[in-house]
């Protein structure tokens, strides 16, 4: 097998991003940029060629994957798994923040689309809170909590702490379920109704409450459940 030295200068991904950019290279070939070398008889190329397609070819997937998981591959050691991992957390970061500061929150999908690349691969419990202006444009967002599979306890003081902090008028939780399910549990019922009347006794406006899933989510204001 010819290594990459061995390769058509045009073909080679150092020589095809600078004369291209780095859009004219597969997703094989900027990794194979970072981890910088293959096995014997392996090109970098080659090797994350092998691993993204046990990945189903998707950046998504793969950043879910472990260390442990990727040195198992012959020719891939930590620091090169390390690589490949911090580059897939930074496109989802890029994602991420490309969504909070692209919108005016209009809807319980606006909300929905801006939390989903941040927390659609854990494997536990977030509580995420988005923060707004009066007219809903996005201050920022923090984590309130990260708990287990099935919970994560929220301090509905936190809400406020935060919402006063960053001078937002306006407030949404948003929470995922690892398990796929769409279905508030009642400990979900309970965080909405605390949540709703800490607001009230500070002036808050609570806008929503959205439960995420990969590919969905359940939202409580469009379902007429914030009065209850």
């Amino acid at each position: 097998m010819l290594k990459i030295t061995d390769w058509a200068a045009e073909d080679r991904p150092r020589e095809k991003m600078m004369a291209r950019g780095a859009a004219a290279l597969t997703n094989a070939e900027l990794m194979a940029l970072l981890i910088g070398s293959g096995s014997r008889g392996t090109s970098a190329v080659d090797l994350m060629r092998q691993v993204l397609a046990d990945y189903d070819d998707s950046l998504r997937l793969l950043g879910r994957a472990s260390v442990e998981e990727l040195t198992r591959y012959r020719g891939m050691g930590q620091a090169k798994a390390v690589s490949v991992l911090a580059a897939c957390q930074l496109a989802q970061r890029r994602l991420d923040e490309e969504a909070r500061q692209r919108r005016i929150v209009r809807s319980s999908r606006d909300i929905y689309e801006l939390f989903l690349p941040a927390m659609q691969d854990l494997q536990v419990e977030e509580c995420r809170l988005l923060l707004m202006k009066q007219n809903c444009s996005v201050v920022g967002t923090v984590l309130l909590s990260r708990g287990g599979m099935t919970e994560t306890a929220v301090d509905v003081r936190l809400v406020v702490k935060h919402a006063l902090l960053a001078d937002a008028t306006v407030v949404a939780l948003c929470h995922n379920h690892p398990s796929g399910s769409l279905r508030p549990s009642r400990p979900d019922d309970e965080l909405t109704r605390r949540a709703l009347r800490a607001c009230q006794l500070m002036n808050l406006r609570l806008l929503d409450h959205v439960i995420l899933t990969d590919g969905a989510y359940y939202s409580y204001a469009d379902e007429g459940r914030l009065g209850e």
